[in-house]
C-alpha cells in the first residue's frame, strides 16, 4: 500500500506524467459497483424500499449518468439524497429523506474523505447519524469485495500502459477506496506499470495530482485520463491536459488514445484545439439535470 507521504516525495523518472482514473476508465465496473452493491446498500441502510425505484434513478444519475459521475461515495450520498428528496413522487409518499446534516459539516472540512477519516471523526463527535454512515460504507466496501470481481480492464488499456512506460511516469488516481484498487490493478497484472496507486484514502483527486507535480513537471507534460467531470477539475487543478474516456464509448476512446493520443501528447502535439474538440463531446455525454428535474 502506498501513503500520502509516497505522493509528497514522488520523484520523477520520466519528463512525462499520466495519471489515471481507475473505475470506469480502466475497468468497466461502475455499473456492476454502482447497480449491484452501492444502490442496493443504500435502499437497505437508509429504508429507502418505499420509493426504491426513485433511489434507484437519483443514485445512478448522480453516480453514472450526470457530471457528478465518479464523485466521492459520501458527497454522492448527500446529492442522491438532495434530488431524491425533491421529487414529488417520494413526497407523496410520505417517505422521509435523511438530510444527514453531520455527514454534510464533515465532508466540507475534510479532504480525505475515507472511512479512516470518518472513524476519526465519529470518535471525536459521537455522531450516531456518521455511525450509521459509516455502517453504510462498510456494507458497501464488503458487497464490492463479494459481487465485483474478474472484471478485465478495457480493451488496450493495458497495451497504452505498456506504451507509456518507457516515456512517461504513471500513477492512479481515484476515489476508490485503496484496498479495493490494489485488488483491482494486482488481479490484473497491471499494477507493474504505474509508479503509484492513489485511492480515497490519500486525499482527493486533484490533490494526488498537485502533491506529484508541485513543481516536478512542465504543466504541459502531465496528462489525465478519466471518465468524469471530477477527473477533468483535478487536471485542471494541477494545470494539466485532459484526455477523457467518454462514458458509453470506451472502447473507442481507449483505442483512439493508443493509435494516435499517446504519441501526440508525448511529441508535444496534443493541442487545446483537439482537447477542446473531445471535452465538448465529454460534456454532451454527461448532463447536469436529470429528466424528471
Amino acid at each position: 500500500m502506498y501513503t500520502r507521504e509516497d505522493l509528497e516525495n514522488f520523484q520523477p523518472q520520466h519528463e512525462y506524467l499520466v495519471g489515471i482514473d481507475s473505475d470506469g476508465c480502466v475497468f468497466d465496473s461502475m455499473e456492476p459497483k454502482q447497480k449491484e452493491c452501492f444502490c442496493p446498500v443504500t435502499i437497505e441502510k437508509w429504508n429507502l424500499a418505499s420509493v426504491s425505484k426513485y433511489a434507484r434513478e437519483a443514485w445512478e444519475f448522480v453516480n453514472l449518468y450526470s457530471r457528478d459521475r465518479g464523485c466521492n461515495r459520501f458527497l454522492a450520498l448527500l446529492k442522491a439524497f438532495d434530488w431524491l428528496r425533491e421529487r414529488p413522487e417520494v413526497k407523496r409518499r410520505g417517505t422521509q429523506i435523511p438530510k444527514l446534516p453531520d455527514l454534510r459539516v464533515w465532508t466540507e472540512k475534510e479532504t480525505e474523505l475515507g472511512n479512516p477519516a470518518l472513524k476519526d471523526e465519529i470518535l471525536r463527535t459521537a455522531s450516531k447519524e456518521l455511525e450509521q454512515v459509516l455502517d453504510w460504507s462498510l456494507a458497501i466496501n464488503e458487497a464490492v469485495a463479494r459481487v465485483v470481481r474478474e472484471v478485465p480492464p478495457f480493451p488496450l488499456v493495458r497495451e497504452s500502459l505498456v506504451k507509456l512506460a518507457s516515456r512517461a511516469d504513471t500513477i492512479v488516481v481515484s476515489s476508490t477506496p485503496d484496498k479495493a484498487l490494489f485488488r483491482e490493478w494486482e488481479e490484473n497484472n497491471i499494477a507493474r506499470y504505474v509508479a503509484i496507486i492513489a485511492g480515497q484514502e490519500m486525499g482527493s483527486k486533484k490533490e494526488h495530482l498537485q502533491l506529484v507535480t508541485d513543481c516536478k513537471y512542465d504543466p504541459a507534460h502531465v496528462l489525465m485520463i478519466g471518465d468524469a467531470p471530477g477527473d477533468l477539475r483535478a487536471a485542471r487543478a494541477a494545470g494539466a491536459r485532459f484526455y477523457p474516456i467518454i462514458p458509453g464509448d470506451e472502447e473507442a476512446f481507449w483505442q483512439r488514445f493508443h493509435d494516435d493520443i499517446i504519441d501526440a501528447f508525448l511529441g508535444e502535439r496534443y493541442t487545446e484545439t483537439l482537447e477542446e474538440e473531445l471535452l465538448t463531446r465529454f460534456e454532451q455525454a454527461l448532463p447536469a439535470m436529470p429528466t424528471w428535474a
